[in-house]
């Protein structure tokens, strides 16, 4: 019997159906995958993405420039670039830290310090405002997590000179003194954004969009003239050196608009140079230091006694060269006899003005005070400023009130005595002081504080102290006709004076039409004369002789421009009217001190 054969039941058509359907439908499947992910919801992968390779990184945006009245640059922001590293990633790479130190100019060990100090962040600055092409040169060792940033620094063209008024900024280009901390917000750009593709390794391989377009910073423009400015620094340097003093001021006014045409103080500092400390050298002293003005006040005196009635002409009896007062007696260097009120500034009596005020009330004295500007800000908007001291009138006994007439038992600043001097000047308008070029556009003819006749006396009473036997005929200057009034005080320290002094000279050129109103402090003077009319009048002198050229400002005194000069004043230059206090402002002058 033969064996039987089992039928072909193998069909190669239908498993061949059976696979092309099942590739079909996974074909399918993944298509259709494919299309929800790539166009129906592609937001979570393509975020995925984005987290890997796509960052929005800032933009930064240059500090505007401060320039002078002219448009020179005064201060400006300069590109560089700041090396980073990611310490996660450049850790990873140890062998290389040697050759990153070099580049960077740091010690080994130090880098390494840092950036394990560091370890669990991302962003680590490694050095701070690179020359771009260094920072690049770096970048391009092509050690990983090290990157480079592109920022701005400020620098200061002028350094030292202009140190004070400017400020400074911090790492970050931020205003932190001076007029770059009062104006940062104008001066401050808005950061802009864009949207860029890194590779792994940190690189940045394409721009993908705008996000926000970078706006820089505004401009700004001062009213301070670099050249007067440069005098002023010039001049007041060589003062100090000449009389060993250990500091001092210069303000200079515009008086018909109140602008601030130069500001120098020393000592000074170079504001290029992040130095830690420096603290004292630092402060914009003429805004921030308080002074017993002496003498110079003695105008406002005179002023405040010309709006109570007294007449300008009438004998005032300062005979014998001594007051008593209440247990106390007023000095004068030497007997004047009977002076009229130009005569008490020519000579500078303590007498004569003492008895002004004890004739006037001492509502009205303060008031006229107050209204000059003293005892309180000048509103220049400077960081800082001092506002004054001067006690209410209520407490003030005939003894308080004498002295502040002579310029004790008030404290003032350089720039509120060259504002009060400006006002003077002004015809008696108070204008606020101002850095900024046309800054008192909206003030107008600022604050009418006294009489337009009695400011104009009192300027014509000054003058006489600049000519020839007043105190402070070293501040002349040929051509010109020069008001002003010196004055000198020693220092005060607890329970009395002290032998240092500070010597001051207030001046207003040309007299016929007033354009500036300059004040100079000068601080310890130790080598010899230290008599704000041997001191600082020499500075007016030199600094108008200068700034009145540089400014075209016409000469009002033809005439004297090729007379004699002034004959030799040693006899009355330096006595001011001080006399050496040995007790607060309240106690008895003590005798009076010969030059």
């Amino acid at each position: 019997m033969s064996p039987r054969v089992k039928p072909n039941t193998f069909d190669p058509r239908g498993r061949l159906l059976f696979l092309a359907a099942v590739l079909g439908a996974c074909g399918f499947a993944i298509a259709a995958r494919a299309a929800w992910l790539q166009l129906l919801s592609p937001e979570f992968y393509q975020q995925q993405g984005d987290a890997r390779f796509v960052r929005d990184v800032p933009i930064m945006a240059s500090r505007g420039s401060i320039l002078d009245r002219s448009g020179e640059t005064l201060a400006a922001s300069s590109p560089v670039a700041s090396v980073w590293a990611n310490p996660k990633e450049t850790l990873q790479h140890s062998e290389r830290l040697g050759d990153l130190a070099k580049a960077l100019g740091l010690p080994r060990r130090e880098l390494a310090r840092r950036l394990g100090e560091r370890a669990d962040r991302e962003f680590v600055y490694l050095r701070r405002h690179m020359n771009p092409d260094a920072a690049a040169a770096v970048v391009a060792l092509g050690i990983p997590g090290v990157h480079e940033q592109r920022e701005f620094r400020r620098f200061y063209p002028h350094g030292e000179v202009l140190a004070h008024v400017l400020g400074s900024t911090n790492i970050d280009d931020r205003g932190q003194e001076g007029l770059e901390l009062a104006f940062d917000p104008w001066l401050t750009g808005r950061p802009g954004s864009k949207r860029v593709i890194r590779n792994r390794q940190g690189q940045v391989i394409d721009d993908v969009d705008l996000l926000r377009p970078a706006e820089p910073g505004r401009d700004l423009v001062l009213s301070i003239d670099r050249r007067v400015q440069y005098l002023a620094y010039r001049e007041l340097k060589a003062a100090l050196t000449l009389h060993g003093a250990q500091s001092g001021s210069v303000v200079v006014l515009d008086i018909p608009t109140g602008e601030v045409i130069a500001m120098v103080n020393q000592p000074s500092y170079n504001p290029n140079a992040r130095a830690p400390g420096q603290e004292s050298a630092r402060r914009n002293r003429a805004v921030t230091d308080l002074v017993e003005p002496g003498s110079v006040i003695k105008a406002f005196t005179v002023a405040a006694a010309m709006e109570n009635g007294a007449d300008p002409t009438r004998q005032i009896d300062t005979n014998p060269g001594f007051f008593p007062l209440h247990n106390h007696t007023i000095r004068d260097v030497r007997n004047f006899g009977m002076v009229d009120m130009a005569r008490l500034l020519q000579k500078s009596s303590n007498i004569a003005s003492t008895k002004l005020a004890l004739e006037m009330s001492n509502e009205h004295f303060y008031d006229v005070l107050n209204r000059f500007g003293f005892a309180q800000t000048t509103n220049s908007g400077f960081p800082g400023e001092a506002g004054g001291r001067l006690e209410a009138p209520g407490g003030w006994g005939e003894v308080e009130k004498a002295t502040i007439s002579y310029g004790y038992g008030i404290s003032v600043t350089p720039l509120q005595v060259a504002q009060g001097y400006a006002a003077l000047g002004n015809g008696g308008r108070l204008l606020a002081p101002t850095f900024v070029r046309g800054g008192n556009v909206a003030q107008g003819n600022g604050r009418q504080v006294i009489d337009p006749q009695i400011a104009r006396s009192v300027v014509g009473m000054l003058e006489t102290v600049v000519a020839p036997g007043g105190t402070a005929t070293t501040a002349a200057v040929a051509g010109y006709r020069v008001a002003g009034k010196s004055g000198t005080t020693r220092r005060s320290v607890a329970g009395g004076y002290e032998k240092r002094y500070v010597s001051m000279f207030a001046g207003i050129v040309p007299v016929r039409q007033p354009r500036f109103a300059m004040v100079v402090a000068i601080h310890d003077p130790s080598a010899g004369a230290y008599y704000g009319g041997a001191v600082a009048a020499p500075v007016f002198h030199s600094v108008m002789d200068g700034a009145l050229r540089l400014m075209d400002v016409p000469p009002d005194n033809v005439r004297g421009w090729f007379a004699t000069a002034p004959e030799d004043a040693t006899q009355e230059i330096g006595t001011d009217g001080l006399v050496p206090l040995d007790a607060p402002a309240t106690a008895e002058p003590a005798a009076g001190v010969q030059p």
